[in-house]
């Protein structure tokens, strides 16, 4: 690939590809783009200088600015310049740093950081004249704002601050295919939960409710035992899921991510149960290959149940792993070479809290 700009691709960009649209100016920022926010086949986003607590959720729609829509429903401004902090149950609507210039052929998919989601921090990027949350639409021109709305514990976050990350992939490129071979991994892909193994082992957490404050840049620096309840298997394996509580499981199946896919789960599918399953679903490429350290690697669940109780088995169906090809291997493999947190993971909280 001789230019990001120039040359069609095919599939998710991986990081060197990334890395060019930055140099060549398609993504820009007020302070400068830092290799550390490059990831394998995705960006990291992050926030900028003020953010807006609003009334409601809401989609700017085919004819309105986020900005507008911002300026009817703000209920005030806050400076995240020296740090803030968001309050559970809120809903607010950040600046993010960097702002896009597409080509025609490109376009954007956002999801939360995995760290975002296992804090149970619900948060979807917002383009003016998007399709939809967490989508740009083709050769999309302009800033980005995020959606933050945290469910469980108050965060506290300031400008820098990296909630979510966003993939760029060729806008006229197909859809995932069921059932399709794709370098030797299936393209969907099917994960059952870990509640298993002897009464007594820890197979999840349940977070607390009125806890302190977290800082989302700080990783290692908060006790278990005071933001979650530990799960401990049972004799008939099975765990009931409480409504509006928030859970992290394990899937009981490792995941490997070849350099050639990125891989992404579906959040929430009826026909499996009444439960949100994740909120963070993207596996960059390398996520749980043996040559990048990742032997084993489980895939975390973040899980919530909606309205009414609902009761897992152990090995019950619970979500669903989606690949698809990269437009080349990328330059970096996910894994401890790079600084991930999650290589090698079976049960894992959020990096934020000290390892047991």
């Amino acid at each position: 690939m001789t230019s990001s700009l120039s040359v069609r691709t095919s599939g998710i960009l991986p990081s060197q590809a990334i890395a060019k649209l930055v140099s060549d100016g398609a993504i820009a920022a007020s302070a400068p783009i830092g290799e550390e926010q490059i990831q394998p086949a995705s960006l990291d986003l992050r926030l900028g200088r003020r953010a807006f607590r609003v009334r409601a959720s809401f989609i700017p729609g085919p004819g309105t600015k986020t900005e507008d829509q911002i300026e009817r429903f703000k209920l005030h401004t806050i400076d995240l310049g020296p740090g803030a902090v968001l309050e559970v149950g809120c809903v607010y609507v950040a600046e993010i740093d960097e702002t896009l210039a597409l080509p025609l052929f490109l376009s954007g998919i956002a999801n939360p950081k995995s760290s975002t989601g296992r804090l149970d921090v619900f948060t979807r990027v917002i383009a003016d004249h998007g399709p939809g949350f967490d989508q740009t639409g083709a050769g999309y021109k302009g800033r980005l704002w995020l959606e933050i709305c945290p469910q469980t514990f108050p965060i506290l976050v300031r400008t820098g601050s990296r909630l979510s990350q966003i993939r760029f992939r060729d806008a006229n490129g197909g859809g995932v295919a069921a059932s399709a071979e794709a370098g030797g991994q299936q393209r969907d892909v099917f994960l059952s939960v870990e509640l298993g193994g002897e009464p007594g082992a820890l197979i999840g957490y349940r977070a607390k409710r009125h806890t302190g404050v977290i800082d989302v840049d700080r990783a290692g620096a908060y006790d278990i035992e005071e933001f979650w309840e530990p799960i401990a298997a049972t004799h008939h394996h099975r765990l009931i899921l409480d409504p509006d509580e928030f859970y992290i499981l394990a899937s009981k199946e490792a995941v490997r991510v070849p350099a050639t896919h990125a891989a992404e789960m579906e959040p929430f599918n009826a026909l499996m149960g009444e439960f949100r399953v994740h909120y963070a679903g993207f596996f960059d490429p390398g996520f749980g290959m043996a040559e990048a350290g990742g032997q084993g690697s489980r895939a975390v669940l973040e899980v919530r149940s909606h309205k009414v109780p609902f009761i897992l088995e152990d090995g019950q169906l619970i979500g669903r792993l989606s690949y698809e090809p990269l437009s080349e291997p990328p330059a970096r493999l996910y894994g401890h070479g790079i600084g991930s947190h999650y290589q090698a993971q079976s049960l894992k909280l959020s990096k934020h809290f000290r390892a047991v």
